[in-house]
């Protein structure tokens, strides 16, 4: 028989273990542009955070919890970001938010999420995002001026000077265009002209002409748009012969073969997980770029891009501050602003209170095309 006393320590640690079991799981917001025009950003980005959840569930969870992904598709509409924003936060009280994938919509939630202390990793790539910086505020993408420093680096190896811009009208199209407007004289680099077209175009012969007609050495095009491939092609089309240098938006192939063989040599700035069997086996990232490579490339049977690591990146940014905060949520944005050397696809992480971004210039890689496939530029 048992003890009276046994009984009741039994009932008491069943008591807990069923506690423990009934504990609420953290609930995480994600906001992508899972459809419409910025899909090629959003949709990655959407399926990896599933990925990434059903995998840390299926290894017990984080600080003991299981984790609920909340996932809403904003279109790539500010209004309906801010919409599902107030929605995640005032109704569903979630731990904290990640994305949402464009700059505009980011930029708008900025100080809404600040605001309500709640804690959002922006998966878009504007360095206004995170500067000036806000407590609560994260950005996975590089910046972009680091991005335009690897681009004029490059440009002063080849010995160019005289360059075109041209930018989308978008918030992302238009912090590019000042970075590099910024930058440029102390690289020596002389804009001759910077031309704006709208998000929307599906033709920009007319702006490529005018810029061969300024007498360039190369074109810079800041966009995440399908324009893209348009630039190209139009400039191939008008045998307008001069080295193309795009963003870091760039990445994703799908880019390349609606550019056809107008994608041919362009150049531009990318994290590394695009060119991740390429790296030697000693590099710090390639380990964790080739296992998320494919991790999703296995589950989704379509090529990994860049936009989805950004979310990677975000939610290992968050399950780790998670860990090291054992769960509480104002010791969690703590953790989060003071991360060092967390490995993730865009770089090396080394977070603090004043840098919401933490990465720097080495962080990108210069990639071109060849044969229709991105290939690290070094090697051409």
């Amino acid at each position: 028989m048992f003890s009276r006393a046994l009984v009741v320590v039994l009932a008491a640690v069943v008591g807990l273990v069923s506690c423990a079991q009934q504990e609420e799981p953290i609930k995480v917001g994600a906001i992508f542009s899972v459809t419409g025009p910025a899909s090629f950003l959003g949709a990655p980005a959407a399926r990896t955070a599933q990925m990434m959840v059903d995998s840390v569930n299926a290894a017990g969870g984080i600080a003991g919890r299981q984790v609920r992904l909340l996932l809403r598709d904003s279109v790539a509409d500010p209004q309906r970001a801010i919409s599902f924003a107030r929605q995640l936060i005032e109704e569903e009280e979630v731990f904290a938010i990640i994305g949402p994938s464009t700059s505009g919509e980011s930029m708008q939630l900025k100080s809404l999420c600040n605001d309500a202390q709640t804690i959002l990793i922006s998966c878009a790539a504007a360095e206004t995002i995170v500067d000036p910086v806000a407590p609560y505020v994260f950005k996975t993408p590089q910046k972009d001026s680091d991005a335009v420093r690897r681009i004029y680096e490059t440009m002063n190896d080849l010995g160019i000077q005289r360059i075109g811009v041209t930018a989308s009208n978008t918030g992302f199209g238009a912090a590019g265009r000042a970075q590099l407007e910024t930058l440029a004289p102390e690289y020596g680099i002389d804009i001759a002209i910077a031309e704006v077209y709208d998000r929307a175009a599906t033709d920009l012969t007319a702006v490529v002409t005018k810029i061969r007609a300024e007498n360039v050495e190369a074109v810079v095009n800041w966009s995440i748009e399908p324009a893209q491939s348009i630039i190209p092609r139009n400039m191939r089309q008008i045998a307008f012969d001069v080295p193309l240098f795009q963003s870091h938006g760039f990445g994703n192939i799908q880019y390349v073969r609606e550019a056809g063989e107008a994608a041919e040599g362009i150049i531009f700035p990318a994290g590394r997980l695009l060119v991740a069997d390429l790296l030697p086996d000693d590099h710090p990232q390639k380990e964790v770029l080739q296992k998320y490579k494919a991790d999703y490339e296995t589950r989704f049977n379509e090529e990994v891009s860049t936009f989805g690591g950004h979310a990677y990146d975000a939610l290992a940014l968050l399950f780790n501050a998670i860990e090291v905060a054992g769960g509480d949520r104002e010791a969690t944005r703590d953790a989060l602003q003071n991360t060092t050397g967390l490995v993730g696809t865009a770089g090396i992480f080394n977070l603090s209170p004043t840098d919401h971004n933490g990465l720097d210039k080495d962080a990108f890689a210069m990639l071109t095309v060849r044969d229709g496939a991105f290939v690290l530029y070094e090697q051409e």
